[in-house]
């Protein structure tokens, strides 16, 4: 008996599903593969039944360092965002400008800039998130706006 709830256990715990969590990309990072972040978020987001954002800027860009405080400071917008969406960060630097990844993707007017593609990775919209700010910051209605309108209809 203890043989087999030995087993049951391993198999739970060495499963595809159980040991491949998506991990997040906190920062923009010149030497990641955006191609295989983004493999990688869409096998997540097709088991979660999530929207994928690219997130497209740099370290030296202040307003992106902006958008990250403003959805961590703001609880309803983080946990929404968390549930509905896989975030992949994607570096634009003069160090990595990742043209041949971003060519399949229009234009992007200014930093940062968000991509919202389906569970699968088709492109569904291009957000200037310029149009979300407010003063030196974000407007919570604004973002929040936003993703309701592009989240995953439950």
């Amino acid at each position: 008996m203890k043989k087999i709830i030995l087993l049951i256990t391993l198999t739970i715990f060495t499963s595809p599903l159980f040991s491949q969590q998506y991990e997040t990309v906190k920062k923009f990072d010149p030497t990641r593969n955006p191609e295989q972040d983004l493999k990688n978020a869409i096998e997540y987001a097709q088991k979660t039944n999530k929207r994928i954002i690219l997130d497209v800027g740099g370290e030296w860009c202040i307003w992106c360092h902006r958008i990250d405080s403003f959805i961590e400071s703001h609880k309803e917008i983080k946990e929404f965002l968390d549930k509905h969406f896989v975030v992949v960060k994607v570096n634009y630097s003069k160090e990595n400008k990742n043209e041949k990844f971003l060519s399949s993707y229009p234009q992007i007017p200014g930093y940062p800039h968000f991509f919202v593609l389906d569970k699968d990775g088709k492109f569904l919209h291009s957000q200037d998130t310029g149009v979300l700010e407010k003063d030196k910051d974000y407007d919570e209605q604004k973002f929040m706006e936003f993703l309701k309108k592009w989240a995953m209809r439950d």
